[in-house]
Parts: structure tokens; sequence; C-alpha cells
């Protein structure tokens, strides 16, 4: 259902109509497990590649700004060289909410966030700069 709804949304806007209000939004809005499941579909129509691309477009923006807001504290995690692939970030993710589930319900970017520093953890001694 929160898939369906957050899909409808996007669908809804990409048809420049208007999204629903936010009576028929998750209360919280996008949690991490409704994000793993829309990285888990593979762009097979308009709904999953909408989802795809929702799920892209969330990781690339969450990683903008934690690059931003790294450069005044420590990063939270520290991207390998050269940098994974979108499909290679989304499976993982994916798998790692899969394997932990008592995650699914916090805000998108917290999971994204743990899932982020527990894969690619800094290094201690580059940890207060990037």
């Amino acid at each position: 259902m929160r898939l369906a709804l957050l899909m409808g949304a996007g669908l809804t806007a990409m048809a420049g109509m208007p999204v629903p209000s936010a009576a028929q939004a998750p209360a919280r809005g996008v949690t991490a497990g409704t994000l793993a499941e829309a990285c888990a579909l593979e762009a097979r129509d308009l709904t999953s590649a909408t989802a795809a691309g929702y799920c892209r477009g969330f990781m690339a923006g969450a990683g903008q700004y934690h690059r931003e807001i790294s450069m005044d504290r420590p990063p939270i995690f520290c991207l390998p060289t050269p940098s994974p692939t979108f499909e290679a970030a989304q499976a993982s993710f994916v798998a790692w909410m899969r394997a932990n589930p008592q995650f699914a319900s916090e805000q998108a970017v917290d999971g994204l966030m743990r899932w982020a520093a527990a894969t690619y953890p800094c290094p201690a001694a580059s940890a207060g700069r990037r």
C-alpha cells in the first residue's frame, strides 16, 4: 500500500496533476522500508520505472547532501574509489534492509544513512576529513 501510494503520487506528479493531500500520505513520509521496496523493483513498466527513478533520485540527493555537510564535520560514510554503480548500491541497500527489518519504519534518509555507514565505513584516520 505504501509503495502504491508513493508510486501513485509520482505518476500523478509526472502527469502534471496534483499530488495526494497530506491526509492521504504516510504520516511520517517515506520510510526506509518503502524506499527499499522501490529500489527492489526492476524498471519493467511505467510504475516500476518510476519507483527505480525515485530510488536513484533519493539516493543521489541524500549522497549529495551528505557530501556537502561533510565538508565541515566528519562524514557518516566514505565511498570507495571507484564509487559503486547505482545498480550495485540499490541491490546492496535492498539486501541490507531485508537483513535489518528493525529499521524499516525509520525515515528513508535515516535508514539509507545507516546502510551507507555500515556498508562504506570511513577509515579511522580519515574520519575527520574526506
